[in-house]
Protein backbone atom coordinates (compact mmCIF):
# COMPACT_ATOMS: atom_id res chain seq x y z
CA UNK A 1 0.00 0.00 0.00
CA UNK A 2 1.65 3.21 -0.91
CA UNK A 3 1.78 6.33 1.33
CA UNK A 4 -1.28 8.23 -0.88
CA UNK A 5 -3.78 4.97 0.06
CA UNK A 6 -2.82 5.06 3.62
CA UNK A 7 -3.20 8.38 4.54
CA UNK A 8 -6.68 8.33 2.51
CA UNK A 9 -7.29 5.08 4.50
CA UNK A 10 -6.22 6.51 7.91
CA UNK A 11 -8.89 9.25 7.50
CA UNK A 12 -11.56 7.46 7.05
CA UNK A 13 -10.78 4.88 9.94
CA UNK A 14 -12.33 7.05 12.65
CA UNK A 15 -15.34 7.62 11.04
CA UNK A 16 -16.31 3.99 10.33
CA UNK A 17 -15.00 2.71 13.50
CA UNK A 18 -17.20 5.07 15.42
CA UNK A 19 -20.10 3.99 12.85
CA UNK A 20 -20.71 7.74 11.78
CA UNK A 21 -22.25 8.41 8.45
CA UNK A 22 -19.69 9.36 5.50
CA UNK A 23 -19.91 13.16 5.38
CA UNK A 24 -19.78 13.23 8.82
CA UNK A 25 -16.47 15.48 9.57
CA UNK A 26 -17.20 17.75 6.68
CA UNK A 27 -20.50 18.74 7.77
CA UNK A 28 -18.00 19.16 11.17
CA UNK A 29 -16.48 21.45 9.79
CA UNK A 30 -19.16 23.72 8.27
CA UNK A 31 -20.56 24.03 11.55
CA UNK A 32 -17.55 25.51 13.12
CA UNK A 33 -17.25 27.99 10.28
CA UNK A 34 -20.88 28.92 11.23
CA UNK A 35 -20.31 29.88 14.77
CA UNK A 36 -17.47 30.89 14.14
CA UNK A 37 -18.36 33.64 11.91
CA UNK A 38 -21.06 34.21 14.35
CA UNK A 39 -18.45 35.07 17.14
CA UNK A 40 -17.01 37.38 14.68
CA UNK A 41 -20.35 39.21 13.69
CA UNK A 42 -21.26 39.55 17.69
CA UNK A 43 -17.74 40.91 18.19
CA UNK A 44 -18.57 43.51 15.31
CA UNK A 45 -22.03 44.13 16.99
CA UNK A 46 -20.35 44.55 20.55
CA UNK A 47 -17.96 46.87 18.99
CA UNK A 48 -20.81 49.05 17.62
CA UNK A 49 -22.78 49.53 20.73
CA UNK A 50 -19.77 50.28 22.39
CA UNK A 51 -19.11 53.16 19.74
CA UNK A 52 -22.18 54.40 19.76
CA UNK A 53 -22.63 54.24 23.80
CA UNK A 54 -19.10 56.65 23.82
CA UNK A 55 -21.00 59.22 21.47
CA UNK A 56 -23.77 59.14 23.73
CA UNK A 57 -21.59 59.71 26.61
CA UNK A 58 -19.96 62.33 25.11
CA UNK A 59 -22.74 64.20 23.57
CA UNK A 60 -24.90 64.27 27.01
CA UNK A 61 -21.80 65.66 28.80
CA UNK A 62 -21.72 68.49 25.99
CA UNK A 63 -25.19 69.42 26.09
CA UNK A 64 -25.32 69.60 30.20
CA UNK A 65 -21.78 71.46 29.66
CA UNK A 66 -23.79 74.36 27.34
CA UNK A 67 -26.86 74.42 29.33
CA UNK A 68 -25.15 74.37 32.91
CA UNK A 69 -21.87 75.80 31.82
CA UNK A 70 -19.94 72.96 33.91
CA UNK A 71 -16.25 73.35 34.12
CA UNK A 72 -13.85 71.32 32.97
CA UNK A 73 -13.61 69.27 36.79
CA UNK A 74 -16.72 67.54 36.17
CA UNK A 75 -15.31 65.37 33.99
CA UNK A 76 -13.19 64.01 36.73
CA UNK A 77 -16.14 63.47 38.74
CA UNK A 78 -17.73 61.88 36.04
CA UNK A 79 -15.41 59.58 35.38
CA UNK A 80 -14.96 58.74 39.09
CA UNK A 81 -18.83 57.33 39.49
CA UNK A 82 -18.90 55.68 35.89
CA UNK A 83 -15.72 53.71 37.47
CA UNK A 84 -17.24 52.88 40.92
CA UNK A 85 -20.65 52.10 39.02
CA UNK A 86 -19.29 49.66 36.69
CA UNK A 87 -15.81 48.70 38.61
CA UNK A 88 -15.65 45.38 35.79
CA UNK A 89 -15.84 47.74 32.37
CA UNK A 90 -12.72 49.53 30.77
CA UNK A 91 -12.58 52.65 29.34
CA UNK A 92 -13.79 55.20 31.84
CA UNK A 93 -10.63 57.33 32.48
CA UNK A 94 -10.81 60.90 32.35
CA UNK A 95 -8.75 61.14 29.34
CA UNK A 96 -11.11 58.78 27.31
CA UNK A 97 -14.01 60.61 28.15
CA UNK A 98 -12.65 63.78 27.25
CA UNK A 99 -12.59 61.84 24.49
CA UNK A 100 -15.52 61.04 23.79
CA UNK A 101 -16.84 64.40 24.28
CA UNK A 102 -14.32 65.30 21.18
CA UNK A 103 -16.00 62.53 19.60
CA UNK A 104 -19.34 63.39 19.54
CA UNK A 105 -18.31 67.55 18.87
CA UNK A 106 -16.65 65.83 16.20
CA UNK A 107 -19.05 63.39 14.38
CA UNK A 108 -22.57 65.46 16.09
CA UNK A 109 -24.97 63.66 13.37
CA UNK A 110 -26.21 60.54 14.48
CA UNK A 111 -22.94 58.08 15.00
CA UNK A 112 -25.19 54.80 13.45
CA UNK A 113 -25.03 56.46 10.12
CA UNK A 114 -21.16 57.44 10.25
CA UNK A 115 -17.63 55.70 8.80
CA UNK A 116 -16.49 55.57 12.19
CA UNK A 117 -19.21 53.13 13.91
CA UNK A 118 -17.25 50.46 11.64
CA UNK A 119 -13.90 51.28 13.26
CA UNK A 120 -12.39 50.28 16.59
CA UNK A 121 -12.29 53.10 19.70
CA UNK A 122 -8.33 53.22 19.26
CA UNK A 123 -8.48 53.71 15.33
CA UNK A 124 -10.96 56.73 16.18
CA UNK A 125 -8.69 58.44 18.90
CA UNK A 126 -5.84 57.92 16.43
CA UNK A 127 -8.34 59.97 13.61
CA UNK A 128 -9.39 62.73 16.27
CA UNK A 129 -5.95 63.38 17.34
CA UNK A 130 -3.95 63.17 13.65
CA UNK A 131 -6.00 64.24 11.09
CA UNK A 132 -6.76 68.20 10.89
CA UNK A 133 -10.29 68.59 8.81
CA UNK A 134 -13.11 66.05 8.82
CA UNK A 135 -12.63 65.37 4.97
CA UNK A 136 -8.69 63.52 6.02
CA UNK A 137 -10.58 61.51 9.30
CA UNK A 138 -13.34 60.17 6.61
CA UNK A 139 -10.81 59.72 3.96
CA UNK A 140 -8.55 57.67 6.49
CA UNK A 141 -11.83 55.90 8.01
CA UNK A 142 -12.73 54.57 4.43
CA UNK A 143 -9.85 53.04 3.38
CA UNK A 144 -9.56 51.64 6.97
CA UNK A 145 -12.38 50.27 6.69
CA UNK A 146 -11.89 48.68 2.88
CA UNK A 147 -8.63 47.26 3.71
CA UNK A 148 -8.87 46.22 7.02
CA UNK A 149 -5.72 47.93 8.63
CA UNK A 150 -4.55 47.73 12.05
CA UNK A 151 -4.31 51.10 14.09
CA UNK A 152 -0.29 50.49 13.62
CA UNK A 153 -1.27 50.93 9.39
CA UNK A 154 -3.39 53.21 10.26
CA UNK A 155 -0.77 55.89 12.12
CA UNK A 156 1.90 54.89 9.72
CA UNK A 157 -0.58 56.01 6.57
CA UNK A 158 -1.82 59.50 8.36
CA UNK A 159 1.74 60.46 9.15
CA UNK A 160 2.91 59.62 5.60
CA UNK A 161 -0.19 62.03 4.43
CA UNK A 162 -1.33 59.33 2.47
CA UNK A 163 -4.58 61.61 1.36
CA UNK A 164 -2.19 64.34 -0.22
CA UNK A 165 -0.05 61.39 -2.33
CA UNK A 166 -2.91 59.07 -3.63
CA UNK A 167 -3.90 59.09 -7.19
CA UNK A 168 -1.65 62.30 -7.45
CA UNK A 169 0.50 61.02 -9.96
CA UNK A 170 -0.24 62.42 -13.70
CA UNK A 171 -1.70 59.98 -15.82
CA UNK A 172 -4.10 59.24 -18.48
CA UNK A 173 -6.59 57.33 -17.26
CA UNK A 174 -9.70 59.55 -18.71
CA UNK A 175 -8.43 59.33 -21.76
CA UNK A 176 -7.40 55.19 -21.87
CA UNK A 177 -9.95 53.69 -19.15
CA UNK A 178 -12.33 56.54 -18.43
CA UNK A 179 -15.13 54.02 -17.27
CA UNK A 180 -11.90 52.45 -14.60
CA UNK A 181 -9.93 55.97 -13.91
CA UNK A 182 -11.22 56.59 -10.66
CA UNK A 183 -10.25 52.80 -9.72
CA UNK A 184 -6.84 52.93 -10.98
CA UNK A 185 -6.28 56.16 -9.47
CA UNK A 186 -5.92 54.93 -5.79
CA UNK A 187 -3.37 52.49 -6.89
CA UNK A 188 -0.88 55.25 -7.90
CA UNK A 189 0.65 57.85 -5.48
CA UNK A 190 2.89 60.81 -5.55
CA UNK A 191 5.50 60.50 -4.35
CA UNK A 192 6.36 57.27 -3.28
CA UNK A 193 8.43 56.93 -0.19
CA UNK A 194 11.30 54.80 -0.49
CA UNK A 195 13.77 55.91 2.54
CA UNK A 196 13.17 52.62 3.71
CA UNK A 197 15.97 51.49 0.88
CA UNK A 198 18.54 54.11 2.71
CA UNK A 199 19.18 55.59 -0.30
CA UNK A 200 18.92 58.81 -1.48
CA UNK A 201 18.54 60.65 -5.05
CA UNK A 202 21.93 60.15 -5.83
CA UNK A 203 21.79 56.35 -6.19
CA UNK A 204 22.17 53.64 -9.08
CA UNK A 205 18.87 52.13 -10.85
CA UNK A 206 20.48 49.20 -9.96
CA UNK A 207 20.94 49.92 -6.47
CA UNK A 208 17.32 51.42 -6.05
CA UNK A 209 15.67 48.33 -7.97
CA UNK A 210 18.25 45.91 -5.81
CA UNK A 211 17.23 47.61 -2.42
CA UNK A 212 13.44 47.62 -3.10
CA UNK A 213 13.40 43.43 -4.15
CA UNK A 214 15.30 42.99 -1.00
CA UNK A 215 13.20 44.59 1.04
CA UNK A 216 9.78 43.68 -0.90
CA UNK A 217 7.35 43.70 1.96
CA UNK A 218 8.09 46.99 2.84
CA UNK A 219 7.72 47.88 -1.05
CA UNK A 220 4.70 46.40 -1.21
CA UNK A 221 3.17 48.44 1.94
CA UNK A 222 4.00 51.55 0.10
CA UNK A 223 2.96 50.83 -3.05
CA UNK A 224 -0.70 50.06 -1.64
CA UNK A 225 -3.51 46.97 -0.98
CA UNK A 226 -3.73 44.56 -3.88
CA UNK A 227 0.00 44.47 -5.28
CA UNK A 228 1.49 40.96 -5.78
CA UNK A 229 4.99 40.77 -7.25
CA UNK A 230 5.65 38.60 -9.91
CA UNK A 231 9.53 39.69 -10.95
CA UNK A 232 12.40 41.84 -11.47
CA UNK A 233 14.06 42.25 -14.87
CA UNK A 234 11.08 40.02 -16.23
CA UNK A 235 12.30 39.25 -19.34
CA UNK A 236 10.00 39.78 -22.73
CA UNK A 237 11.71 38.43 -26.35
CA UNK A 238 10.49 40.69 -29.15
CA UNK A 239 11.32 39.44 -32.85
CA UNK A 240 15.39 38.28 -32.23
CA UNK A 241 15.61 41.14 -29.31
CA UNK A 242 15.30 40.95 -25.37
CA UNK A 243 14.01 42.89 -22.95
CA UNK A 244 13.72 43.18 -19.08
CA UNK A 245 11.26 44.98 -16.97
CA UNK A 246 12.24 46.14 -14.24
CA UNK A 247 9.27 45.41 -11.80
CA UNK A 248 6.73 43.39 -12.63
CA UNK A 249 3.52 43.29 -10.38
CA UNK A 250 -0.18 41.84 -10.50
CA UNK A 251 -3.35 43.53 -8.98
CA UNK A 252 -5.29 40.92 -7.72
CA UNK A 253 -8.49 43.09 -6.85
CA UNK A 254 -8.29 44.91 -10.50
CA UNK A 255 -6.88 41.75 -12.27
CA UNK A 256 -4.13 43.90 -13.94
CA UNK A 257 -0.36 43.63 -14.49
CA UNK A 258 1.57 46.76 -13.35
CA UNK A 259 4.62 47.26 -15.28
CA UNK A 260 6.85 50.07 -12.99
CA UNK A 261 9.88 51.37 -14.48
CA UNK A 262 12.53 53.12 -11.90
CA UNK A 263 14.74 56.01 -13.12
CA UNK A 264 16.73 58.08 -10.68
CA UNK A 265 17.11 61.13 -12.64
CA UNK A 266 14.27 63.17 -14.60
CA UNK A 267 11.57 61.00 -16.60
CA UNK A 268 12.44 61.93 -20.10
CA UNK A 269 10.48 61.47 -23.42
CA UNK A 270 12.22 58.46 -24.45
CA UNK A 271 11.01 57.39 -20.91
CA UNK A 272 7.49 57.28 -21.58
CA UNK A 273 7.86 55.91 -25.31
CA UNK A 274 9.97 52.94 -24.18
CA UNK A 275 7.10 52.24 -21.45
CA UNK A 276 4.59 52.57 -23.57
CA UNK A 277 6.30 49.67 -25.86
CA UNK A 278 6.42 47.02 -22.57
CA UNK A 279 2.80 47.78 -22.68
CA UNK A 280 2.07 47.03 -25.75
CA UNK A 281 3.90 43.83 -25.65
CA UNK A 282 3.25 43.13 -22.13
CA UNK A 283 -0.73 43.17 -23.20
CA UNK A 284 0.07 41.13 -26.12
CA UNK A 285 2.16 38.24 -24.19
CA UNK A 286 1.84 38.40 -20.56
CA UNK A 287 -1.28 38.68 -19.48
CA UNK A 288 -4.30 36.77 -20.62
CA UNK A 289 -7.14 38.35 -22.70
CA UNK A 290 -10.07 36.58 -21.24
CA UNK A 291 -9.33 37.25 -17.86
CA UNK A 292 -6.82 40.33 -17.15
CA UNK A 293 -7.32 43.98 -17.68
CA UNK A 294 -5.35 46.17 -20.16
CA UNK A 295 -1.31 46.44 -18.35
CA UNK A 296 -1.03 49.63 -16.41
CA UNK A 297 2.53 51.38 -16.40
CA UNK A 298 3.65 53.14 -13.60
CA UNK A 299 7.07 55.35 -14.27
CA UNK A 300 8.66 56.66 -10.79
CA UNK A 301 11.18 58.68 -11.43
CA UNK A 302 13.47 61.62 -9.48
CA UNK A 303 11.28 63.98 -10.28
CA UNK A 304 9.33 65.14 -13.60
CA UNK A 305 8.47 68.03 -15.98
CA UNK A 306 4.72 68.46 -15.76
CA UNK A 307 3.97 69.64 -19.33
CA UNK A 308 6.83 67.12 -20.95
CA UNK A 309 4.32 64.82 -19.06
CA UNK A 310 1.15 65.88 -20.33
CA UNK A 311 2.61 65.69 -23.99
CA UNK A 312 3.26 62.23 -23.33
CA UNK A 313 0.33 60.98 -22.03
CA UNK A 314 -1.85 62.48 -23.86
CA UNK A 315 -0.71 60.48 -27.23
CA UNK A 316 -0.03 57.18 -25.37
CA UNK A 317 -2.88 54.46 -26.00
CA UNK A 318 -2.09 52.70 -22.88
CA UNK A 319 -2.77 53.64 -19.28
CA UNK A 320 0.24 55.05 -17.67
CA UNK A 321 0.77 57.17 -14.82
CA UNK A 322 3.95 59.20 -13.48
CA UNK A 323 5.22 59.79 -10.34
CA UNK A 324 8.40 60.77 -8.13
CA UNK A 325 9.68 58.79 -5.50
CA UNK A 326 11.77 60.16 -2.22
CA UNK A 327 14.55 58.68 -0.17
CA UNK A 328 16.85 59.75 2.53
CA UNK A 329 17.81 63.43 2.92
CA UNK A 330 21.30 64.52 2.75
CA UNK A 331 22.34 64.25 6.43
CA UNK A 332 20.64 61.46 6.91
CA UNK A 333 22.08 59.77 3.88
CA UNK A 334 25.76 60.40 5.17
CA UNK A 335 25.08 58.57 8.04
CA UNK A 336 24.15 55.50 6.00
CA UNK A 337 26.53 53.42 4.13
CA UNK A 338 27.17 54.41 0.59
CA UNK A 339 25.17 53.54 -2.09
CA UNK A 340 27.96 50.18 -3.78
CA UNK A 341 27.77 48.94 -0.27
CA UNK A 342 24.09 48.83 0.00
CA UNK A 343 24.10 47.51 -3.53
CA UNK A 344 26.46 44.43 -2.76
CA UNK A 345 24.32 43.50 0.32
CA UNK A 346 21.07 43.59 -1.88
CA UNK A 347 23.01 41.24 -4.82
CA UNK A 348 24.32 39.16 -2.04
CA UNK A 349 20.42 38.38 -0.10
CA UNK A 350 19.64 37.91 -4.07
CA UNK A 351 22.21 35.20 -4.47
CA UNK A 352 20.84 33.69 -1.20
CA UNK A 353 17.49 33.88 -2.85
CA UNK A 354 18.04 32.39 -5.76
CA UNK A 355 19.46 29.27 -3.90
CA UNK A 356 16.85 29.11 -1.66
CA UNK A 357 14.01 30.46 -3.39
CA UNK A 358 12.17 33.40 -2.99
CA UNK A 359 9.88 33.75 -0.09
CA UNK A 360 6.47 33.86 -0.78
CA UNK A 361 5.65 37.76 -0.49
CA UNK A 362 2.08 37.68 -1.32
CA UNK A 363 0.30 40.69 -1.59
CA UNK A 364 0.55 43.82 0.83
Amino acid sequence: MNEKIAAEAAAVVPAQASGLPPGFHEMVDDLKSIVRGAHVRAQLKVNTEMIRMYWEIGRTILEKQGEERWGTKVIDRVATELRTEFPGQRGFSSRNIRYMQQFARTWSERIGQQLVAQLPWGHIIALMSQCATRAEQEFYARRAIEHGWSRSVLDLQIKQRLHEREGAALNNFTLTVPDESDVLLEITRDPYLFDFTGLGGNASERSLEDALVARMVLFLTELGTGFAFVGRQYPLRVGNSDFRLDLLFYHVRLHRFVIIELKTGRAEPEHYGKLNFYLAVADDLVRNRELDGPTIGLLVAANRDGEVARYALERSGSPMAVATWTGLDREAQESLPAADDLARVADAVLRDYRTTGLPDYGTS
